[in-house]
């Protein structure tokens, strides 16, 4: 399947985009960071422990982090990411089934890094998670599979299990890079939103189309 070139069908990515920009802005312009990671991000201990009712309520905080960010570096490369493999993903699940891959991203993503540690203190923030779904589903609907047996749906699977495996192993990496610098990466959100967008991509495709 090739990438279709027209933004006229990418407005749900276009406007994901600029209300993520819009609130990074925000908050920078009024000199909050710092109170936005508290308020809004991801704290797996929370869920144990309870939290300030002042913060943005628990349930709620997988969907707040991805408004939030660590600096102008962490947004734009999650922001060029966003545009560019949520274009073509939007153009063929449309709208609805992007909204759904971008949420439920967000939320596996959550569920990753709870279940890596859950009674971790550390802020999760960005939109890396969500943003990891959107990927995921990208290479599935627009990846050249390399992979040749004689079954197209064992050959779809073991290629889904080969970009799952690759990605996994780029996370691990990148985080470990990062964690000799003293900068925590959310590892498992990365990857908990890639599965995501792996396993939903054709399924989402099949239900937009389902009456066809």
């Amino acid at each position: 399947m090739r990438p279709p070139e027209s933004w006229s069908r990418a407005r749900l990515t276009l406007g994901i985009a600029a209300l993520t920009a819009l609130c990074w802005l925000a908050v920078t312009i009024t000199g909050r960071q710092e109170w936005a990671t508290i308020w809004g991000g991801f704290i797996p201990a929370r869920l144990a422990f309870g939290g300030d009712e002042m913060l943005a309520p628990f349930w709620l905080t997988p969907l707040t982090a991805t408004l939030v960010h660590a600096g102008p570096i962490h947004l734009a490369f999650n922001l060029l990411i966003l545009v560019f493999c949520g274009r073509p993903v939007e153009a063929v699940l449309g709208p609805a089934g992007l909204l759904i891959l971008y949420l439920l991203g967000a939320y596996a993503a959550a569920g990753a890094q709870y279940a890596l540690d859950p009674a971790a203190p550390i802020r999760m923030v960005g939109a890396s998670g969500a943003v990891s779904a959107v990927i995921g589903a990208y290479a599935i609907l627009f990846g050249r599979n390399k992979v040749k047996v004689a079954s197209p749906r064992l050959a779809l699977w073991l290629n889904a299990l080969w970009l799952m495996a690759a990605w996994v192993g780029l996370q691990l990496i990148v985080g470990l890079a990062f964690a000799s610098e003293g900068v925590l990466v959310a590892v498992g959100a990365h990857i908990g939103g890639f599965l995501v967008g792996v396993l939903l991509a054709n399924p989402l495709l099949l239900f937009r189309y389902r009456k066809a």
